[in-house]
């Protein structure tokens, strides 16, 4: 028996990274997914990677998170076919080009903020009847490291993933009394094609897989998690880091990792 069973989620950006390692989590869990993304290509190739683990009952969604309209026709039909929303996992980001803030021009910074921030609140307004319709409802939201340390060249997505924590930490304090726990997820160094982009120079194989820390996600998917309102760093299981690399990791006391 899953520790998912019967638990309808919906993940944003799930089809490749950690979105797609979340749904392929989860549907091993025995959740019932609806997996949302911009391309039908990467759709179809996650669906295929579902139904080689036994599962074949994925709803794809084309969905653009970056606009309202998407999130709002999604809610009608889950609405109509389920009348609630058990998990949303708000995963889609784009980290768009790393570059002086003076030299970006407006309509790329505009597409890093809609994407990374204002797409929270298109999910919520859309998203919160159906979740608060659950016996227990529950949201994770996808952050980054950036949101916390500032640096050259990061602003538009370090600003954009602060301002999303923040909206999420509010929500926290409206939803009180709710059966709905809302929460942050920091997946921390993961081996994705977004961290490549974004360290070129760096060693992909010394970054642990998305699989690897699925676990989390699932803690706080379930209807027994009753954290509210915390920023949780991703625990690393089953993997360890290289030789020489230790120092960038700190080992936690049920031998799971996280960043240092």
């Amino acid at each position: 028996m899953g520790q998912l069973d019967g638990r309808l989620a919906l993940i944003t950006g799930g089809t490749r990274g950690i979105g797609a390692a979340v749904a392929q989590r989860f549907a091993a869990e025995g959740a019932d997914l609806i997996i949302a993304a911009r391309t039908s290509d990467d759709l179809e190739a996650i669906d295929d990677a579902l139904r080689s683990q036994g599962y074949d009952r994925a709803i794809l969604v084309p969905f653009d998170a970056a606009r309202n309209e998407p999130a709002i026709e999604l809610s009608n039909i889950v609405h109509e076919r389920y009348g609630k929303l058990d998990v949303l996992v708000s995963n889609a980001g784009t980290l768009g080009t790393l570059m002086p803030v003076a030299q970006m021009e407006a309509a790329e910074f505009d597409k890093i903020i809609a994407t990374n921030l204002s797409a929270l609140q298109y999910q919520l307004y859309a998203f919160h009847d159906l979740l608060r319709a659950s016996d227990a409802g529950r949201l994770i939201a996808v952050s980054s490291g950036a949101a916390l340390h500032p640096r050259s060249y990061w602003s538009p997505y370090g600003a954009a993933k602060a301002a999303m924590e923040f909206v999420l930490q509010s929500y926290v304090k409206e939803i009180k009394g709710t059966p709905i726990r809302a929460n942050i997820l920091d997946p921390g160094r993961i081996r994705t094609t977004m961290r490549a982009d974004a360290y070129p120079g760096e060693d992909p194989l010394s970054l642990p897989e998305p699989d690897r820390i699925t676990s989390s996600f699932v803690r706080l998917a379930q209807a027994e998690c009753m954290d509210s309102g915390t920023r949780v760093i991703a625990e690393i299981e089953d993997w360890a880091p290289q030789a020489g690399d230790d120092d960038r990791w700190r080992q936690l006391g049920n031998g799971n990792f996280v960043p240092a």
